[in-house]
């Protein structure tokens, strides 16, 4: 004989405890008699559970989270027919087994259409067919809860790769002489942050090259990378001034962040048509390279302040004498960024210096994470300073390589 209490306690019984099988099963039901033999079935039907008694909706309510399938009559005191299965649908129910009479098999069929995984017809139902329903509500239920979170990764996969096109576009030079090389590597979350980077050549020969970073890591801030990455493309082809694109810039994110505190930092150069010259503007951004070997950091005399900074002053030009050959590289912090030793140094600008000629004299020990479809250089020396790390990179970091060779 199994004795229930008053309708807000909780009956328990079933199997040998087993965490990865036992189901936790919610009755509510109102007729005491109707709850035993449900009780009795699901022993008898071997099915391994345990079960919470309750009379009312209200009171399952309180159950839902802690449940894995709920047995649910359509005629109870607080709610009758449909209106039962909506109220615990709404509160998050798990998978939900309706219960009818005999008379009712047609609101059993609209309780399926509304969103129960199954209905049974109480005076038709057995230990094995109750237990054989439980189970398969629950297993639909997790396929359906996969299939979903499937398609949801798949939609943000499909997100990802457009934000990643709008963060790190294809270079647009057509000068086939001068040597564009970039790469990306996001941080050790996998997710693409606020890094940016653009290769631009204009009708006069003219090519801009820029490589951002938008303080902070995560969704917001990769949007607005690739808002400022677009607005700077759009400017350079508009042909508006290089010394006028980060002022106009600096306008673009003001108006499109979430907050006033974030700022951005920005290196951008101009190569002069002669590609002998150019002009260097730095916005809060470290300093590019000048590659050798043996690199050096570019001259840096004319610094500005980083976009969003509400601070006087604006972004002077550093002439650059290039002369017949040169590469260049542009970088945003996650490579200075990168832990040595013990940890508590990080890699650095002397680091870096010399992690880059080694790559270039083809000696540089790497991690052996370059992937196909990287560019070579790039990739051996993103893969040397993880190396240096000893794996992921905290911070994503973006390398925009540029070079003429006379």
């Amino acid at each position: 004989m199994h004795g229930f209490a008053a309708r807000d306690d909780v009956v328990r019984s079933g199997a040998p405890e087993d965490d990865d099988t036992v189901l936790r099963i919610l009755v509510v039901e109102d007729d005491e008699g109707d709850a035993v033999l449900v009780r009795e079935h699901l022993q008898d039907g071997g099915l391994p559970h345990e079960t919470v008694w309750v009379r009312t909706v209200d009171d399952a309510l309180s159950h839902l989270a802690a449940s894995d399938c709920v047995l649910l009559d359509l005629g109870l005191p607080d709610a009758m027919g449909l209106g039962a299965l909506q109220r615990v649908l709404a509160a998050g129910a798990p998978p939900v087994v309706v219960l009818t009479g005999l008379s009712d098999t047609d609101a059993g069929v609209e309780a399926v259409a509304a969103g129960a995984q199954d209905y049974l017809v109480k005076g038709d139902v057995g230990p094995d067919l109750l237990a054989r329903a439980v189970r398969y509500a629950v297993q639909r239920r997790r396929l359906e809860d996969t299939g979903r979170a499937l398609y949801q990764s798949l939609v943000r996969a499909a997100e990802t790769t457009r934000l990643e096109r709008a963060l790190l576009p294809t270079p647009a030079v057509r000068d086939p002489r001068l040597e564009v090389r970039v790469g990306y590597r996001a941080g050790r979350d996998g997710l693409l942050g606020g890094d940016f980077y653009d290769v631009v050549e204009r009708p006069d020969g003219t090519v801009l090259v820029m490589v951002g970073d938008v303080c902070g890591h995560g969704p917001d801030e990769a949007a607005l990378g690739a808002t400022l990455r677009t607005a700077w493309r759009t400017l350079v082809l508009a042909g508006i001034g290089a010394d006028e694109i980060l002022e106009l810039l600096e306008r673009v994110l003001a108006a499109e962040r979430a907050r006033p505190e974030i700022f951005t930092t920005v290196s951008m150069l101009a190569v002069h048509p002669d590609r002998r010259t150019a002009d260097l503007y730095l916005a809060g951004h470290p300093v590019p390279l000048r590659l050798g070997p043996p690199s050096a950091l570019l001259p840096a005399g004319q610094r500005g302040r980083a976009l969003g900074i509400p601070v006087g002053g604006g972004w002077p030009a550093e002439r650059l004498e290039l002369g017949d050959r040169w590469r260049l590289l542009f970088y945003t912090d996650g490579l200075l960024e990168a832990t040595v030793g013990d940890g508590t140094q990080r890699l650095g600008k002397a680091g870096l210096l010399e992690v880059a000629d080694r790559t270039l004299r083809g000696d540089v020990e790497t991690d052996g994470a370059v992937r196909p479809d990287e560019d070579p250089v790039v990739g051996m020396l993103l893969s040397g300073v993880r190396a240096r790390h000893g794996g992921d990179l905290v911070d994503d970091a973006a390398v925009v390589l540029v070079g003429w060779g006379g």
